[in-house]
């Protein structure tokens, strides 16, 4: 069977559950808003600016590529930016073929221009719902407030998170530095989650190995892994071709906890030296629940389009293997069952079944 074109993967119905908000502005928007608070920016247009930031995130400097953050965190500290910003983030996904949307941030970090920690959520609210409507449908995006692993407000953010739920907030994260700073420093939060039956992700198995992953499901319940690339590490492949799984790696096969794969931002922080290299590929061998993500839009330079179809290229995956990924990422979505059944049935199937039979009729 053969691969898809990009047109084609750009057409495909697709479903992201790792996408940073400041991880995702327009170069654009990032430009006007700064002007018009006077924040000093590496570059004065868009052009130059969305090189800037491409350059720094490629260039192996964890440094280079923080400062990227600062810039972007920088222009969403008031209500009518962060607003603009996740409406703007709302019609992007939805032009590159996203049907469903978990997007996450950290609300402790939009504090500094006087905006409380439910303003930040109220705002980021705001835009989704003006994005979703203007797309007619097409799309619905959820939000995930992070909470920072180096900090001490993790039970705060997960409050926030159990007091927006019903409001358009899908559930709880935590990010930053794996290393010295292990998910069990929030060991209160998350058990808070559980006696509240909500929904949380954990960044787990990119930068720091398995004992990040370990503990984020062992010992916090993790109902996702946020990348999770380095489960690969349990896994051998003997010289014979047969492949045996470690006690860990068995665990989260066996259970299906979801993998949250992100391809480019993989390559750029060192966890994988290219997508023909990318774990992605053993783990969907060996059926691992894998999904496809972007992480951050802006510093990798890409899309859903763009991971998928280099996925295609690497691969040569086809429109009924970007169909299981899909799937996989629906069925892990922290939205109710009956919603994401209905997507699934309703959306992501007949999307897949059409493309399907034009390539089957060409």
């Amino acid at each position: 069977m053969s691969t898809p074109t990009r047109d084609q993967v750009q057409a495909a119905p697709k479903v992201l559950l790792h996408d940073h908000l400041d991880g995702g502005l327009r170069p654009q928007t990032i430009v006007e808003l700064a002007e018009e608070i006077g924040h000093e920016l590496p570059a004065g247009d868009a052009e130059s600016l969305g090189r800037w930031f491409a350059e720094s995130a490629d260039s192996g400097s964890l440094v280079r590529y923080l400062e990227t953050f600062d810039h972007t965190v920088a222009v969403m500290q008031n209500g009518p930016a962060i607003a603009r910003v996740a409406r703007e983030c709302v019609e992007d996904l939805a032009a590159d073929g996203v049907v469903y949307a978990e997007v996450r941030y950290a609300p402790e970090q939009h504090v500094t221009g006087g905006l409380t920690l439910d303003e930040v959520v109220a705002a980021v609210q705001e835009g989704f719902d003006a994005g979703m409507a203007a797309s007619g449908g097409r799309i619905v995006v959820r939000q995930l407030l992070t909470a920072m692993r180096h900090q001490a407000r993790s039970m705060e953010i997960a409050e926030l998170a159990i007091a927006w739920r019903d409001r358009g907030v899908a559930g709880f994260d935590i990010a930053g530095a794996e290393a010295g700073f292990p998910p069990t420093r929030h060991l209160d939060a998350f058990e808070y989650l559980q006696r509240e039956n909500a929904h949380f992700t954990i960044h787990a198995g990119e930068a720091f190995g398995l004992p990040s992953i370990w503990e984020a499901i062992q010992w916090c319940g993790a109902d996702r892994l946020g990348h999770g690339v380095r489960i690969i590490d349990d896994i051998t492949v003997h010289d014979d071709g047969s492949v045996e799984l470690g006690r860990l790696a068995a665990y989260v096969r066996d259970k299906r906890i979801p993998l949250e794969m992100c391809p480019s931002s993989n390559i750029q922080t060192g966890a994988a030296e290219s997508f023909e290299q990318h774990p992605v590929g053993l783990l969907t061998d060996l059926r691992f629940r894998v999904t496809v993500n972007t992480d951050n839009r802006l510093m990798s330079g890409t899309s859903m389009t763009q991971e998928m179809h280099g996925l295609v290229e690497a691969f040569g995956y086809t429109l009924q293997d970007l169909r299981w990924f899909t799937i996989n990422a629906m069925k892990s979505a922290f939205l109710p069952f009956d919603e994401r059944l209905a997507i699934i049935d309703q959306v992501v199937k007949p999307g897949y079944a059409a493309l399907i039979d034009a390539r089957t009729e060409a």
